[in-house]
């Protein structure tokens, strides 16, 4: 039997051993495992992974280790990482700040949104390590604040994301700024062409590294997902263990910290849970799983680590509190339910800035998921009733009925009462000692899933990636963005927020004329109907930018100029 690998086996400085181990990693994942030794040995590496498989630790102990070992010998920045969002360049610097400290490494994320003063004095005071959007990272080697001559590593992270956001061109623009001695990672899900090119061009006999599985089936479970801020998670899940018809439930959180928070939350509110996490021993764990077995508690939540091998026949039901990165661990999850030909449920809670991993993890089981809201006090308070319903069912077959008959006839007999007094005051207190809110079940239920279809065909006709256009189609209508010029908005800060909010590829986008006030883009006509039947709001440069149709007088800015994007474009 093969020896599981430690962070201890890869010649990492002593002090990032530390780091991690106090971080709680107990394992490297496989994508860590493969790419970190190669790394060390110097070799360029092409990894393909998706966000949250442990790429940043993969490619970022490394790096760290690398810049500590030359720390000293001259100024200027040695390490770059590019991501193509503001979210993700926050994310990855986050993380290698994490593994970094105490280690006297200054980290800088810089992006579009984010004011320049702050940016520049660190640039200024020395950084070793900077993680950008590419606009940003343009940005500042233009103002010539930022010199990449120094470069020893370089990492190019979620290329493919880079090529659908227009950005390949801003992407080969740094590549030809920064020395040709340095190491170049890529990471990327697909290998589309484009960054085939990139890497022949720029890579040095790379390793390829792809330890993703091929088949994943999820066809047994039945799945649906919502959208849902990560501030609002706790009373989403609440509302969805109220509104399901459930057994035993299995609620998945990112952290040892969460699954504590949220069993507190749910315990408070009569929902029993427990957590399991790694923090506890076998005996332990296995005492909780016990509970959930003999029916002592509703809810488990749980970390990845610990539902390791978790085996309860009863679970009907998951629920992705924190929606994992790679589509292994999804898999892994919602295979815990539907066990011996049952059925099984599969609720994942999708925050905006995550469509991107929702959308590959469908691509690689090759099933759609569908979208559905949160449930409101109307679908809680109807699902309540239909509890009381079974109950009361219940209680009419119990032999002890025939003794309370006799007491509603002695009552009726006095003539106070009638038999439906009666009724209505005894389900009146239970409604009330349930809590059930007998206002809301009135109200009208929300649109069925076959009367959304319509939406979701707009949807899915959006998100189309690789589909060509010609000039004609490309432009068949125009939407308006209130976003332009005295904004700060470019052409490029528009294709970055049709692609980060919508998903469309920078291929659908035509013409971008930018105003003062204003951006009208062209779009093909069905992408552009579906934008304007799903988004009231696009996210541009940090600010909520109102959707709407152009009007002719709106398309008609001669002053202005017209770009055609054809899949270019910079956002940052």
């Amino acid at each position: 039997m093969t020896k599981e690998r430690t962070f201890r086996d890869f010649e990492l400085d002593p002090r990032l051993i530390e780091a991690v181990t106090a971080l709680g990693f107990e394992a490297p994942t496989p994508i860590q495992a493969e790419a970190i030794p190669v790394l060390m040995a110097g070799k360029d590496v092409i990894g393909r992974a998706r966000t949250g498989s442990g790429k940043t630790a993969a490619f970022g102990l490394p790096m760290i280790h690398r810049v500590l070992q030359t720390k000293g010998r001259g100024a200027g920045v040695r390490g770059l990482v590019l991501a193509p969002t503001r979210e993700l360049a926050i994310q990855v610097a986050d993380a290698l700040m994490d593994y970094a400290k105490g280690l006297g490494l200054v980290i800088l994320p810089i992006y579009g949104g984010a004011p320049y003063a702050p940016q520049l004095r660190a640039l200024r005071s020395g950084v070793d390590i900077v993680v950008g959007t590419p606009g940003r990272v343009i940005d500042h080697m233009d103002r010539g604040t930022l010199d990449l001559s120094s470069i020893e590593t370089f990492v190019l992270d979620e290329a493919d994301e880079m090529l659908r956001m227009g950005f390949i061109d801003d992407v080969e623009r740094v590549l030809k700024d920064t020395p040709e001695t340095q190491q170049f990672t890529l990471f990327s899900a697909t290998m589309p062409a484009p960054i085939k090119r990139v890497a022949n061009r720029y890579l040095k006999d790379a390793v390829e590294i792809q330890v993703e599985g091929q088949s994943l089936s999820t066809s047994h479970v039945t799945q649906t997902w919502m959208n849902v801020p990560d501030r609002k998670k706790p009373d989403a899940l609440y509302r969805v263990l109220l509104s399901e018809k459930r057994g035993g439930t299995l609620v998945f959180a990112r952290t040892r910290a969460s699954c504590a928070e949220v069993c507190d939350l749910l315990n408070e509110r009569g929902i029993r849970a427990d957590a399991l996490h790694g923090d506890l021993n076998q005996q332990l764990r296995e005492r909780v799983l016990q509970r959930l077995r003999n029916d002592q508690i509703d809810v488990v939540v749980a970390t990845d680590v610990a539902a390791r091998g978790l085996d309860v026949d009863t679970l009907t039901h998951v629920i992705n509190l924190d929606l994992p990165g790679d589509s292994e661990t999804y898999v892994h999850r919602i295979g815990r339910t539907a066990r011996a030909g049952r059925e099984g449920f599969a609720i994942s809670f999708v925050t905006p800035g995550e469509r991107r991993k929702l959308r590959f993890i469908e691509r690689d089981t090759k099933q759609r998921i569908e979208e559905t809201q949160v449930p409101s006090d109307g679908d809680i308070a109807r699902m309540q009733l239909e509890g009381l319903k079974k109950s009361l069912g219940i209680a009419i077959e119990d032999k002890s009925a025939e003794e309370v008959k006799v007491w509603i006839d002695e009552w009726v007999a006095e003539g106070i009462w009638s038999v439906e007094d009666i009724a209505t005051a005894a389900v009146g207190l239970v409604v009330h000692e349930r809590g059930i809110l007998l206002d809301s079940a009135r109200k009208a239920p929300r649109v069925a899933k076959e009367d959304r279809k319509p939406r979701e065909e707009h949807r899915k006709a959006a998100q189309t990636e690789d589909k060509e256009f010609d000039p004609d189609e490309i432009n068949g209508m125009f939407l308006h963005i209130s976003a332009g010029k005295r904004h700060g908005v470019r052409p490029g800060d528009i294709v970055g927020a049709l692609a980060n909010d919508t998903g469309i590829s920078g291929q659908s986008i035509g013409k971008v004329m930018v105003s003062d006030t204003g951006t009208v883009v062209g779009l093909p006509t069905e992408i552009g109907n579906t934008i304007l039947a799903d988004y009231k709001h696009l996210s541009v440069r940090g600010r909520a930018a109102r959707v709407s149709l152009a009007r002719p007088q709106q398309i008609d800015m001669k002053t202005e100029r017209a770009v055609h994007v054809k899949g270019r474009g910079r956002k940052g």
